[in-house]
């Protein structure tokens, strides 16, 4: 029995990898359950006996990937009081993620639409997790909708590709952000 279980779960994680192996290749909106099956090296059909639905493989799926590759932690950023050195390590921190990881980001980003719903959720929440934890530590005077689009466009993953096709080291282009971020709130603060 123990044998079986075994091998139910080395199936199941085989099945798993090629799904992730798949999304950050072709992506989700290309990957199918028989190019999944392929990969793995299993017949369709075991693959639905692990996984009823495609939500189900998703789930798995995406668990696996982030349990080696976790988003940046926001709450090491509140340690920071100051508003720029804070949004400087994290966007460092976000865009090094981001480089390590372009091509499932790419594919996912671009697939979001197609992926259950539930994955779009969770990026849409960590992004927003990020974006008050940068939002919150600049003065409440300098909190206005300039800041607010200034700092959403700064840890949107295509602000970053734009940003390393420019073949900018990571720190520059966190540094090239923070600097635009900074200067637009000391620029309207001068003003008033």
């Amino acid at each position: 029995m123990r044998k079986r279980r075994e091998d139910v779960e080395q199936t199941r994680q085989r099945i798993v990898e090629a799904a992730v192996e798949l999304h950050g290749s072709v992506g989700p909106v290309n990957t199918t359950f028989s190019a999944v099956a392929e990969l793995a090296g299993v017949q369709r059909s075991t693959i639905y006996r692990h996984f009823p639905d495609e939500a189900a493989l998703f789930g798995a799926c995406t668990s696996h990937w982030l349990a080696s590759h976790p988003w940046p932690r926001p709450d090491d950023w509140r340690r920071e009081p100051d508003p720029a050195t804070r949004l400087e390590r994290a966007l460092t921190e976000l865009y090094g993620y981001y480089d390590a990881n372009a091509q499932m980001l790419a594919n996912s980003f671009r697939d979001i639409e197609v992926m259950p719903a539930f994955v779009g959720e969770f990026m849409r929440a960590q992004l927003q997790n990020m974006h008050t934890a940068l939002v919150e530590a600049w003065p409440e005077d300098a909190r206005d909708r300039h800041l607010m689009v200034a700092i959403a466009h700064a840890i949107d993953f295509r602000a970053w590709q734009s940003l390393s096709s420019q073949s900018l080291a990571t720190e520059l282009a966190a540094q090239i952000m923070t600097d635009m971020v900074a200067g637009s709130v000391q620029a309207r603060t001068s003003r008033t």
